[in-house]
């Protein structure tokens, strides 16, 4: 086996534009989930906004790509108010389901030959990047060491990525740290107590639902900077490891969404790496392709076992988690 290689490819996700668009999902879901304790499981589908919207505003209206990145952000925030208009007066396992189905709605209308002009349906969408390109900062030529090399495109990408990260953090670490924060946990513990208080406990779920909505959306435009915007990609897999990632770090933390993500990709790459390797050297007595699905039975049963004995996650207290029983 070449460890060298193996190493190298894992080390390359510490950084990569899908490290970097998971931990803003997460970000967004820590919001609903962490601190406002809304049980979201459609942030494909705000991911998927976000890829779009900025997409389809540059394809089709010839929109800057800043000003599409704002089009991708409003187009979430209308999605969660629509969502949660009918939505936030349910309880948690029906608000799961609902948000599962309306995320799914949205990807197959993206698929729906109906609007195949703007969305190009199951063929996904790309050659949206020049504008974004021509903002780039960094000359042609080589920048880093080791397996984070990256091209004037791949540091321009990351580095962008990174800036809207460190924004969002910087957002809901102040957003947390205010009444407002303040009265969104009180809900996230006793909805009827903070109620009782003469808070609009619907406006202020809207509002969280929101934020952490376009919050998501950035992920997901970071997500199809370096490429294109692929359909397939927002399943239901996509939310599903948007959460492990969150619960992974810290579903009730600032940083712990972000550090879940790096975790996750790190193990995901290792795992992917290793294991096909171990397989074709006969250490494994399994093909290639069930070594490559075997890593997803591993990372979910160290999921279970992370839910099962740190519910808090990495970073999470034990007593901002009591939310969750």
């Amino acid at each position: 086996m070449d460890w060298g290689s193996i190493l190298s490819n894992t080390l390359g996700y510490l950084i990569s534009p899908v490290t970097i668009a998971y931990a803003l999902a997460a970000t967004g879901l820590a919001v609903h989930f962490g601190f406002a304790g809304l049980l979201n499981f459609g942030m494909a589908g705000f991911m998927a906004l976000g890829g779009y919207g900025y997409a389809i505003s540059i394809l089709t209206f010839g929109a800057p790509w800043w000003l599409a990145m704002i089009v991708g952000m409003i187009m979430a925030a209308l999605f969660a108010v629509l969502l949660g208009i009918p939505t936030l007066r349910l309880r948690a396992d029906y608000l799961a389901i609902v948000t599962i189905a309306a995320a799914e709605i949205v990807r197959l209308l993206f698929t729906t030959q109906v609007f195949d002009q703007w969305t190009n349906s199951a063929d996904g969408l790309g050659g949206y990047h020049d504008s974004f390109r021509a903002a780039n900062p960094f000359p042609p030529g080589t920048y880093g060491f080791g397996p984070w090399t990256f091209n004037e495109v791949g540091l321009w990408v990351r580095l962008f990525g990174l800036i809207l990260l460190g924004l969002s953090v910087l957002l809901v670490w102040s957003l947390m740290r205010s009444p407002w924060g303040r009265v969104l946990k009180g809900i996230r513990e006793d909805e009827d107590a903070v109620r009782s208080l003469g808070k609009n406990v619907f406006a202020y779920k809207m509002q969280a639902l929101v934020v952490g909505g376009v919050i998501g959306a950035l992920g997901g435009i970071v997500y199809v900077l370096p490429s294109a915007v692929v359909p397939s990609s927002y399943t239901t897999a996509l939310t599903f490891f948007v959460w492990t990632c969150l619960l992974l770090g810290g579903a009730a933390t600032i940083l712990g969404p972000s550090l879940g993500a790096v975790i996750f990709w790190l193990v995901m790459a290792l795992l992917g790496n290793l294991l096909p390797d171990l397989a074709t050297a006969g250490i494994l007595p399994i093909s290639d392709i069930q070594a490559g699905t075997l890593r997803f039975i591993l990372v979910g049963v160290a999921l279970m076992l992370l839910v099962i004995f740190r519910p808090q996650g990495i970073l999470g207290d034990k007593r901002e988690m009591t939310f969750v029983k």
